[in-house]
């Protein structure tokens, strides 16, 4: 398993994994949407996305956005996406995925990574859990959806 940063030359397989997973939840598929998303975040350096090789083929990707601590007076991310293809889970792509994220983080002086996840999905809060993620219980977090 190898993982490395995104690079406009492998913007196609991230694409591809992009449309993947939005399928995964519910979404249509729409492959030239997801080529532009991943265009555009790559142009106007707005995320850092990670994808995971095996065997010459990228099975897993994971997208890191910035934001900033006030408290902290650093930089943070937002861990907003994780996934990796059927075929490739448990070969330890997420967790390599999860580890690049956290090299990142602490290279870049940053105070946190943060993510939410469904509370039904247990598999997820299982590994987020082992890579040392802690659930919060002294915030409610509050969000406002726009059509």
């Amino acid at each position: 398993m190898n993982i490395l940063q995104l690079t406009p030359e492998h913007a196609e397989e991230a694409a591809t994994l992009l449309d993947a997973y939005r399928v995964t939840f519910g979404q249509k598929s729409d492959i030239g949407l997801a080529r532009w998303f991943i265009h555009e975040r790559l142009e106007h350096d707005e995320s850092i996305v990670f994808l995971a090789w095996l065997d010459d083929k990228a099975v897993g990707f994971v997208q890191l956005y910035p934001i900033f601590s006030t408290i902290g007076l650093k930089r943070a991310y937002i861990l907003n996406d994780l996934y990796v293809t059927e075929s490739a889970r448990k070969h330890g792509a997420a967790t390599q995925l999860i580890e690049a994220c956290y090299a990142y983080a602490e290279a870049h002086h940053a105070r946190f990574i943060a993510l939410e996840t469904g509370a039904d999905n247990v598999r997820a809060q299982q590994l987020y859990e082992k890579m040392g993620l802690a659930q919060e219980q002294d915030v409610q977090h509050f969000i406002k959806y726009f059509d």
